[in-house]
C-alpha cells in the first residue's frame, strides 16, 4: 500500500487545478480555431490543385510565358534559267492566344476583329475551337493584312487582349496569273487535309501547296516551323527569351519550264479557253505549260471570302489544268492509225487507196472531211491533206485489235508520270470489255472506224498528245514529261517502240507535207525552221469542235514539240491553234537565231 500510494498523483490545492482547467479550455479553442482555418486554406487548394490546377497553372504560365510560334519561308521556285516564279514578301499576320481569356470571355475581342479583318466573327470562333481555349500556342486567324489594319488594331490595343501582330513571309507570285496551273498556289489547311497528313509535323494554320509544283513538291519547299518560348511582363513586353528553335526555310526547287517562253504561249492562247504545252521531244522536260481559264495565285495568300470564291469557281472551272484533261484528240491520232496499220503488217509502206466522199460502213456513211475525197493516196499524201476516208478503211483492214494495242503503246489510256500526277487524266482507250461495262452495247466495226481519226469514245489529254508526237520527233521512243529540272531519273526513262525504219520514215514525211503543202501551212514560214506537224478537228455536236495543233522542229534534228487545243473553238485547227502553236515556236528559236546571226559577224 505504501508502494501504491506513493506511485499516485499527489493531491493539489482547490484553485490550483481550476486554473489548470481553464488553461486547457483556451488551448482546446485556439486549436479548433487553427484546424478550422488550416482545413479551409487546405480545402481551398486542393480544389485549385486537383480541379482547376491544370487551367490555373497554364494561366499562371501564360501571363509569365508566351509561346510564339515562327511559320517557315517556303522554298522559292525558279524557272530553268534562274529566273524567279514564286517567292515570299514580308507581310503581317494575326495572332490569338487562346488562354489569355476565359472562353465567355472571347465573344467582345472576336467581334471587335471581325470589324477590323472584315472576316466573319464565326471564321475566328471556329479557329480558336479547333486549336482549343487552353491551348498555349498562338493561332494565326489572318494573313496579309494591310497597314491600314495594323494601325486600327493597334488603336485598339486596349481592347484586344491576346491579340498578336507578327510581320511573317508571305507567298508572292511576281508574274501574277502567269503559269497559274503550272505553278499553283498556297492556302491554308483545313481539317480534312490536317487529317490526311497526320503524323508527318503539319498543324492547323500550316499553308501548303493546293495546286501544279507547289503542291507536287510540297515536302521539299514547305520548311520547318520555329519558334521562341518568351518571358513576358503584365503589359505583354518581352522580358527575357526561355528558348528557341530556328525555323528552317523550304528548299528551292529549280523547274524546266522557260519563263519567256511561257509568256509566249500565254499570249498565244490568249483569251480562249483550252491549253498549250510545249516539251522537249528528247527529255520530257516541260518548257512551257498554259491554260485557261486562268486565275490569279496572289488571290489564296490573304483570306477569301466565299463570294469571292463562288465568283472564281462561276468562270468556267478557271483551276482546271486542261493540260492534264481528256478531249478526242481528232486527227491528230492519224499518227497512231499510221503506225498501227504499218506495224500490223496489213498495209506495206507503198500502200496507196482511193479516197471518197464519204465511206459506207454497216449502214452508215462515215464522211470525208472536204466532201470530195482526195483521189488515191499513200500514207504520206494521206497525212498531209489528213484523208479521213483512206484511214477509215486502214481500221477496217487490220481491225480493232493493232489499233488499240498501239495506241496503249503509245501511252494513251494512262497518265504520264508527270509530277502533277494527282491532277491528271489518265484519258481513255476503249475496247469492247469497256464498252459492254460502260455502254451495254458490243463492239461494232464503227467504232473503229470512228476511231482511226480520234473520235467515238477516245480520249487524250494535250500532254498526252505530245507524247505522241514526241514519239515522231525522236524516231520512236517515249519519254516521261517532268518539271523538276535535276529530274535525272526522268530525263534517262526512254522506252523504245522499236518501229520499224519505214515507220518512222512515213510518219515523219506526212507531217513534214501537213507543213509544207497540207493543212498547217500556218508554220511554213521563213523565220521558222523547216517544222512538221499535224492539225485536229473534234466535232462537238452542239458547243462546237475542239480545234487541235501539234508540232515539233527543226524536222532533221527536233528541239520542241508544241501542242495546242482550243476547247469548243469552233473553225478547224489549222486556222484556230496553228497560228497558236506558230507564235510559241517563233519564240523559241528567234533568240537562237539573233544569237546564230551575231557569231557569224564576230
Amino acid at each position: 500500500m505504501t508502494l501504491l500510494r506513493s506511485l499516485s498523483t499527489p493531491t493539489l490545492p482547490l484553485q490550483t487545478a481550476r486554473s489548470v482547467g481553464r488553461q486547457n479550455q483556451a488551448i482546446v479553442l485556439m486549436v479548433l480555431l487553427s484546424g478550422i482555418i488550416i482545413g479551409g486554406l487546405g480545402g481551398r487548394l486542393v480544389h485549385l490543385q486537383l480541379v482547376d490546377g491544370d487551367r490555373n497553372r497554364q494561366l499562371a504560365e501564360t501571363n509569365r510565358i508566351r509561346l510564339i510560334p515562327k511559320p517557315p519561308e517556303r522554298g522559292k521556285i525558279f524557272d530553268r534559267k534562274g529566273r524567279i516564279l514564286a517567292g515570299s514578301r514580308l507581310s503581317h499576320s494575326v495572332y490569338l492566344q487562346p488562354l489569355t481569356q476565359k472562353k465567355a470571355d472571347w465573344h467582345k475581342t472576336r467581334q471587335r476583329l471581325a470589324d477590323i479583318l472584315n472576316i466573319p466573327v464565326q471564321a475566328i470562333e471556329r479557329r480558336l475551337a479547333e486549336e482549343g481555349y487552353r491551348s498555349p500556342y498562338m493561332v494565326r486567324i489572318a494573313r496579309g493584312v494591310s497597314p491600314q489594319k495594323v494601325t486600327a488594331l493597334e488603336e485598339y490595343r486596349a481592347e484586344l487582349e491576346g491579340v498578336e501582330v507578327d510581320a511573317e513571309a508571305m507567298r508572292d507570285y511576281p508574274h501574277g496569273d502567269l503559269g497559274a496551273h503550272v505553278i499553283g498556289y498556297t492556302g491554308e489547311m483545313n481539317d480534312q487535309e490536317l487529317q490526311r497528313r497526320q503524323g508527318k509535323d503539319y498543324r492547323l494554320g500550316d499553308v501548303i501547296g493546293q495546286m501544279g509544283i507547289e503542291a507536287a513538291f510540297e515536302q521539299q519547299l514547305r520548311g520547318e516551323w520555329g519558334g521562341q518560348q518568351v518571358e513576358v511582363d503584365g503589359a505583354g513586353t518581352v522580358l527575357n527569351v526561355l528558348g528557341e528553335k530556328e525555323t528552317r526555310a523550304g528548299k528551292d526547287v529549280t523547274v524546266t519550264l522557260d519563263l519567256e517562253l511561257q509568256k509566249a504561249a500565254e499570249a498565244a492562247l490568249g483569251i480562249q479557253k483550252g491549253a498549250i504545252v510545249a516539251l522537249d521531244p528528247n527529255t520530257g522536260a516541260i518548257l512551257a505549260m498554259v491554260s485557261r481559264p486562268g486565275f490569279d495565285p496572289n488571290l489564296f495568300t490573304t483570306h477569301m471570302s466565299d463570294e469571292k470564291w463562288k465568283q472564281l469557281q462561276s468562270q468556267d472551272q478557271p483551276f482546271l489544268n486542261r493540260v492534264l484533261q481528256s478531249y478526242p484528240p481528232a486527227s491528230t491520232f492519224k499518227i497512231v492509225t499510221t503506225t498501227a496499220g504499218l506495224e500490223s503488217g496489213k498495209f506495206s509502206p507503198q500502200t496507196v487507196l482511193n479516197t471518197y466522199p464519204s465511206l459506207h460502213v454497216s449502214g452508215v456513211d462515215f464522211g470525208e472531211w472536204n466532201h470530195a475525197g482526195f483521189g488515191p493516196q499513200g500514207f504520206v499524201g494521206a497525212m498531209t491533206w489528213s484523208s479521213d476516208t483512206f484511214f477509215y478503211q486502214i481500221g477496217l483492214g487490220m481491225g480493232e485489235k493493232p489499233l488499240i494495242e498501239w495506241t496503249r503503246r503509245y501511252g494513251f489510256g494512262q497518265k504520264t508520270g508527270i509530277e502533277l500526277s494527282a491532277e491528271e487524266s489518265p484519258g481513255l482507250v476503249p475496247d469492247a470489255l469497256w464498252k459492254q461495262k460502260q455502254v451495254k452495247q458490243a463492239w461494232f466495226v464503227g467504232d473503229t472506224v470512228n476511231m482511226t481519226i480520234g473520235q467515238g469514245y477516245l480520249e487524250a489529254s494535250p500532254l498526252q498528245v505530245a507524247g505522241m508526237f514526241a514519239i515522231a520527233a525522236n524516231g520512236g521512243y517515249r519519254v516521261k514529261p517532268h518539271l523538276l529540272k535535276e529530274n535525272a531519273t526522268a530525263q534517262a526513262w526512254r522506252q523504245p517502240l522499236n518501229l520499224r525504219s519505214d515507220t518512222i520514215r512515213l510518219l515523219r514525211e506526212g507531217l513534214r507535207g501537213v507543213i509544207s503543202t497540207g493543212t498547217g501551212q500556218a508554220l511554213n514560214i521563213p523565220t521558222l525552221p523547216p517544222v512538221a506537224g499535224k492539225s485536229g478537228t473534234a466535232e462537238d455536236m452542239g458547243q462546237g469542235s475542239h480545234t487541235w495543233f501539234g508540232a515539233f522542229a527543226p524536222y532533221d534534228k527536233p528541239e520542241i514539240v508544241v501542242v495546242a487545243m482550243g476547247e469548243f473553238s469552233g473553225g478547224s485547227g489549222g486556222s484556230v491553234t496553228a497560228p497558236m502553236v506558230r507564235q510559241v515556236m517563233e519564240a523559241y528559236f528567234k533568240p537562237k537565231q539573233t544569237k546564230a546571226k551575231a557569231q557569224q559577224h564576230r
